[in-house]
């Protein structure tokens, strides 16, 4: 039955439950799954990264990390011993400086590639699809898709598997072993941690801010608006410059779009070329990889969601998510009622501490 779906068609599990004549069980998920893959009826947003601008100062990446420090995770030590034993932990609570590639400390980063005999600085982080698998495939109901297009993960239920970043086409979210909910479930046989990215500064959204990225670049690369205006600004902005766009394909549509003045394919290769080589295009003096884990690609992605094995494993995944995030989430209120809170948390000390 799956065979009868046009693949070239924007699809969704709501898409999949009408050509399956199961349209009512849409009905019947839980509430938070139905956020996460029906469409919403609020505005979506996008953000147009003119990298014609970027200059690669770090002022997004540091404004990025001063608003959320308070949400880094603080990990219990030593990590407990894992079955199977493959489940590695991964750490960086030691290395929370390291800005030259996404971690669970840092949400943005600077990434370079030169071509044509120019160097392009691209501002990386979460791409915040229109149909993300991320949220569509988390067995546990954590990451989510907001009716702003941004894409969530609930740091207070997530277990860590992973799974959002094996199924996310550029890898975004990144594992802090020793923090979240498993410590008290399952130490030994949970995800091994807690998965983060960012979410474009939803809580300051929600207070009618702008992401802390865009209010803080000096040169205006950067703007936020409902997606068709985007969209249009930047079709319109390729056609005059004759530059390029990369994210209204990529896995069936992206909610972020880069304007670059030269081709993709070309940023990408000369992403390679430095993984490859240890070189960072013209500045060889810091041989920075630029391309591997944490250093997303910009090479043209197909529509995750279009496949009919992955859209079948949403579907059954649906209603089962939700009911294992209601669980989590009354597990994390009960475990927050029967723990007393510190007045100050760490992360919060730590900051004072840096501004006294």
């Amino acid at each position: 039955m799956l065979t009868s779906v046009d693949t070239k068609s924007r699809f969704s599990r709501r898409t999949l439950f009408k050509t399956l004549g199961l349209g009512g069980a849409a009905a019947l998920m839980p509430a938070r799954s139905r956020a996460a893959v029906l469409p919403d009826t609020g505005q979506e947003m996008a953000t147009l990264l003119d990298l014609n601008k970027c200059i690669g100062c770090g002022a997004c990446v540091d404004a990025c990390r001063d608003v959320n420090a308070s949400r880094y995770p603080e990990p219990k030590k030593p990590f407990p011993v894992m079955y199977p034993s493959r489940v590695k932990a991964e750490d960086f609570s030691d290395n929370r400086h390291v800005d030259n590639r996404l971690t669970p400390y840092n949400w943005l980063f600077i990434q370079s590639a030169t071509a044509e005999g120019r160097e392009v600085f691209i501002p990386r982080r979460c791409m915040h699809c229109q149909n993300p698998p991320c949220a569509n495939l988390c067995p546990w109901g954590a990451a989510a898709r907001q009716g702003s297009g941004t894409v969530a993960i609930n740091t207070d239920i997530c277990l860590g598997g992973a799974k959002c970043r094996d199924v996310c086409p550029w890898e975004i979210p990144q594992r802090q072993t020793g923090v979240g909910l498993y410590l008290d479930l399952a130490p030994s046989l949970g995800g091994n941690g807690v998965m983060f990215k960012c979410d474009r500064c939803s809580d300051r959204v929600a207070n009618g801010k702008l992401p802390a990225c865009i209010g803080a670049c000096p040169n205006g690369v950067q703007e936020m608006g409902p997606r068709d205006v985007i969209v249009a600004k930047a079709r319109d902005l390729a056609k005059a410059t004759g530059g390029f766009l990369y994210g209204l394909e990529e896995n069936g549509g992206t909610n972020t779009i880069y304007l670059s003045p030269v081709s993709f394919e070309k940023l990408n290769a000369a992403l390679m070329e430095g993984k490859q080589s240890g070189k960072t295009g013209a500045n060889t003096s810091e041989r920075v990889e630029q391309q591997g884990p944490g250093r997303p690609h910009l090479a043209r992605v197909a529509d995750v969601m279009a496949g009919s094995n992955t859209l079948a494993w949403a579907v059954l995944l649906a209603p089962l998510a939700g009911v294992a995030s209601a669980f989590l989430k009354g597990t994390r209120k009960l475990m927050n009622t029967s723990s007393p809170q510190p007045a100050v948390s760490d992360a919060a000390a730590r900051k004072e501490e840096r501004n006294a």
